[in-house]
């Protein structure tokens, strides 16, 4: 099957529907599909079947900073592409974003899978919600990634829909050579963009409530960084490692001895908990919805993480230190943690997407 993948954001900046798309795309090359994987790259692209639209540019976006492509040239070499590849399917990431994949919906070349991610409040769901029904009605096939993310888009589009969590490529982070680290201390990580949501000021707080001898990396940057490094300057603990790139990030996630995500909302499905999981690593992370359904109790499962009311530090560092002291808790989260990441693999999900992909195709798939 020849199939044509879409994102919108580019495909340089780390997150998490690019390293989904990027994930799905191996996984059914691996398995003899053809694939191109059509986004915005703002350097080399990341993968030799990526055809790159173009530079992207910063736009706002459910608290955060999207790297879109809304110009016009971005999105006629998205219809150039289209129209030379001649997919049997067309998967389009995040239909509703502007750019290559309203572009994709709108010329609607092939049949098409829409996957959307998003959670929380999306204003402009509201206030277009007649293009949103547009979009909609020419997607032959609706996925949400989780409960949360089908309650924000299901009341405008409506429709049958597919829940579909978000995979994680298990090997790859199970296989991932630990990268080194104190001996004598005990290490926390954490790893996404310095903005509100994603909760660094409450993990920083919450240092205070640790002890001595643990060091917290922090990975990543953002619009907070400069304020936060302002306010925990001189704290010997905190550890500033910048924007890594993802074979790092991945050794040191192998490394740490507890995965720390604080959000505090706006999170449809924590798959960076499971990329923790399955590199062996406990998990402590924000009482959310869209990490409840990963780390939470699951259908009589125990929990796989330690879930902390979100924005409390105190409560956060609570969490951390019955992780960090407690050896039968830790090695219990990483086995609970192994068998989730197993439940949520990539292979399980690119099954499910196969099985889509030729519903709306009608191309067999062996």
């Amino acid at each position: 099957m020849r199939v044509g993948l879409v994102c919108p954001y580019s495909l340089s900046v780390p997150g998490g529907v690019q390293g989904q798309v990027l994930g799905l795309g191996r996984e059914l090359r691996r398995r003899g599909h053809e694939i191109r994987i059509l986004a915005p790259t703002d350097g080399p692209p990341p993968d030799p079947d990526v055809t790159p639209l173009g530079p992207s540019v910063l736009n706002s976006s459910n608290g955060s900073m999207a790297p879109l492509a809304p110009d016009p040239s971005a999105q006629l070499r998205t219809i150039r592409a289209l129209w030379d590849e001649s997919f049997d399917v067309i998967h389009i990431h995040e239909p509703f974003c502007p750019g290559p994949t309203v572009t994709s919906v709108l010329m609607k070349s092939a049949p098409l899978v829409g996957t959307f991610h998003a959670a929380g409040e999306q204003p402009a769901y509201r206030y277009l919600a007649w293009l949103a029904r547009t979009i909609g009605k020419r997607l032959d096939a609706r996925v949400a990634v989780s409960n949360a993310a089908k309650a924000m888009i299901e009341p405008t589009i409506g429709g049958v829909w597919n829940v579909l969590f978000n995979g994680v490529e298990v090997d790859r982070f199970a296989d991932a050579v630990p990268w080194d680290r104190p001996a004598d201390r005990s290490v926390v990580l954490f790893v996404g963009r310095h903005e509100d949501r994603k909760g660094l000021s409450v993990l920083l707080d919450a240092v205070r409530f640790l002890s001595g001898d643990t060091v917290v990396w922090v990975a990543g940057d953002g619009p907070q960084t400069e304020e936060l490094k302002a306010k925990h300057r001189g704290e010997p603990r905190i550890e500033w490692l910048g924007r890594i790139d993802d074979d790092e990030r991945d050794r040191r996630m192998a490394a740490a001895d507890v995965f720390c995500a604080p959000s505090i909302g706006g999170e449809s499905f924590g798959v960076i908990l499971l990329e923790a999981m399955a590199a062996g690593t406990p998990v402590v992370a924000g009482d959310i919805d869209g990490y409840r359904g990963v780390a939470g109790e699951l259908d009589g499962h125990r929990a796989a993480g330690v879930l902390s009311p979100p924005g409390d530090s105190v409560a956060l560092g609570a969490a951390l230190r019955r992780v960090l002291d407690d050896p039968d808790v830790a090695d219990e989260l990483r086995r609970e943690g192994r068998l989730r990441a197993d439940r949520f693999s990539m292979s399980a999900l690119t099954d499910a997407y196969l099985g889509l992909y030729s519903a709306v195709s009608g191309v067999p798939v062996p």
